[in-house]
């Protein structure tokens, strides 16, 4: 397996390997990770799709991206899928996959056409003061210190900053400003979550530094994550014979390890709770999603709080049991050992009139109504207790919506802390109170909020334990390799797999796992994309600089004199025009 960059490979089809021929796979989780894998097994490594098992433990496909109407709750989204432009992997797979919304389009075509005529913008991304514009002007307003520090961790290697939490290496100069507002709630990072994370992820998407503000860097689908994403992909795999075998719970994977091959030897799994295995020879594929971050959600409803599960957890066992047999597996415990510091809480409001969606309008300053982009992304309630963020995207969010409903997605970052209006914590709070909670950060007067949140609306709460485990600050070996050195037939993909420089928490992520297991282990001719290297783009960095400057120029030091001459010499070179262009220096007359 390799890397590549530009339209040669990229508009290459491989030849079909040789291994195709003998081999078969199974594949334990039918979240996005999985569902990839194959796909990209029957693309490009040609592997017929009737000798391809999905093996998932549930009732349904996609993992973490659900959307699914409770007949006696309403409609659920355990969270949401902000998308970009150079999400490689996951491009390249639904260019493939047909669209289920246009006749003759692909996914990618479908969703290209829809950011044309509909492209996404925030038009009021933090309020206060329930539900008052919070005046951030889009600006990042860092300080000398703070700007120092985000340099400071940028050009850190990522040894540095191997088992650091973000609160070591960034000020509270840093912490109690815009830029960390809006990074924390547009990704939800916490302070005590990796430090080498946040360096990746400021190398990843350093090419959106100015669309953080209005989140115009943001790209979403045009329904839920499940029916524009997931319903499509399946589809398509089960049109090419792919079995999916669900109600199927993998307990064991026996392995012949040796120092220099390993190999899985046997899957052993509950299927309806009876026991059952297969054997498997070097040409019997098996991928592994390992851990989970919707791992024991647990769903409330308009008047019942969601409970946090601490119980067993089978992803999370699986992984443990596997993880004992080899150090190259990975160390489970790094990320699912402390649920207090990985979960978090969301909930779906589903409007049931014209009353809520009116204060709505007045903070998205679009009619959620209209089908069209209406929050942009979320809006993050800044002096609310829970730190509480919420977004409405195009409606109807959902195939099976009335026209006269809004679908609403919100979640608290603290949810141990009592509520401004509920004064409850928000993991102890119902529906109901979830959404006096959200009303009151939405400007409705409080007289009229008890009446709404108990006739006006319906929610559904889930509290996820696990939800940023994968944050946790963590050393090399924690994750194991996609294909760890020595394996002949296994690969292990999803968030907890280690691959490159790319950061998690995305679909790219799982989906570039699900492509490096497959063309490694089968030697697919083609180069999987790298990741985006806009890190490597000195006018990506100026633009960045710019952004994080608010387009303050930068001081150079000395007199007078001495700046007009270094800036006459700079202005006749490439790198002067750059800094010009990027308005990071004046000319010199106007020192």
């Amino acid at each position: 397996m390799y890397y590549s960059s530009g339209n040669y490979e990229a508009f290459a089809r491989p030849r079909k390997p040789e291994r195709s021929d003998r081999a078969s796979a199974w594949f334990v989780g039918a979240g996005l990770a999985s569902l990839a894998g194959a796909a990209f097994l029957v693309r490009d490594a040609q592997v017929p799709g009737e000798r391809i098992t999905i093996l998932e433990r549930l009732k349904l496909p996609g993992g973490a991206l659900d959307g699914i109407k409770e007949p006696k709750k309403g409609f659920v989204i355990r969270g949401g899928r902000e998308l970009e432009d150079h999400m490689e992997c996951l491009w390249d797979l639904f260019r493939s996959v047909p669209s289920l919304e246009v006749e003759g389009a692909s996914v990618l075509d479908e969703f290209y056409w829809l950011d044309k005529d509909d492209p996404n913008r925030s038009l009021q991304r933090v309020t206060e003061d329930r539900g008052r514009d919070a005046g951030t002007n889009g600006l990042f307003a860092l300080g000398d210190r703070a700007q120092k520090d985000i340099v400071r961790v940028f050009l850190a290697t990522r040894e540095e900053l191997e088992g650091k939490r973000i609160d070591e290496v960034f000020g509270p100069e840093f912490l109690a400003g815009n830029f960390w507002l809006y990074w924390r709630t547009m990704f939800a990072f916490e302070q005590w979550h990796s430090a080498l994370e946040m360096k990746l992820y400021l190398h990843r998407f350093i090419h959106h530094v100015g669309g953080l503000p209005d989140l115009s860097a943001l790209k979403f689908t045009r329904y839920n994550q499940y029916e524009s994403m997931v319903l499509p992909l399946t589809r398509w795999l089960i049109d090419q014979g792919v079995v999916f075998r669900f109600d199927t719970e993998v307990t064991d994977i026996d392995f012949d390890l040796a120092p220099a091959r390993k190999q899985a030897t046997r899957i052993h799994w509950l299927d309806h709770g009876r026991p059952g295995q297969a054997d498997l020879g070097e040409d019997d594929l098996v991928f592994t999603t390992i851990g989970s971050l919707t791992e024991n959600s647990d769903e409330g409803d308009h008047h019942t709080a969601a409970r946090l599960d601490q119980g067993p957890a089978p992803a999370w066992d699986l992984w443990r049991t596997i993880a004992a047999k080899d150090p190259a597996f990975g160390h489970p415990e790094v990320f699912c050992g402390n649920i207090p510091a990985s979960k978090w809480e969301s909930a779906t409001v589903t409007t049931l009139d014209a009353r809520i969606p009116r204060y709505i309008q007045k903070i998205a300053k679009r009619d959620p109504f209209s089908g069209g982009v209406v929050t942009g992304g979320i809006v993050t309630a800044r002096d609310s207790a829970w730190l509480l963020s919420w977004t409405v995207n195009r409606q109807p969010h959902f195939k099976a919506q009335p026209a006269d409903q809004i679908v609403v997605w919100l979640y608290g970052l603290f949810v141990d802390k009592p509520g401004d209006y509920v004064h409850k914590p928000m993991q102890e709070c119902t529906g109901e109170e979830i959404t006096q909670e959200w009303l009151h950060h939405l400007g409705v007067p409080e007289a009229d909020i008890p009446e709404l949140a108990a006739g006006a609306a319906r929610c559904v709460p889930v509290m996820m334990p696990y939800i940023t485990a994968f944050f946790a600050p963590r050393h090399a070996g924690d994750r194991p390799a996609v294909v760890p050195e020595g394996a002949v037939n296994f690969a292990f993909i999803g968030q907890f797999a280690e691959t490159g420089r790319d950061c998690i928490f995305t679909t790219e992520y799982s989906v570039r796992t699900g492509m490096e297991a497959a063309y490694q282990l089968l030697g697919v001719e083609r180069g999987v994309p790298e990741v985006f290297n806009s890190t490597y783009d000195i006018r990506t960095l100026l633009a960045a600089v710019s952004h994080l400057r608010d387009g303050a120029p930068l001081d150079l030091p000395g007199p007078a004199f001495v700046r007009n001459r270094l800036l006459n010499r700079l202005e006749a070179t490439e790198v002067g025009a750059l800094l010009q262009d990027f308005d990071l220096i004046k000319d010199a007359e106007q020192q």
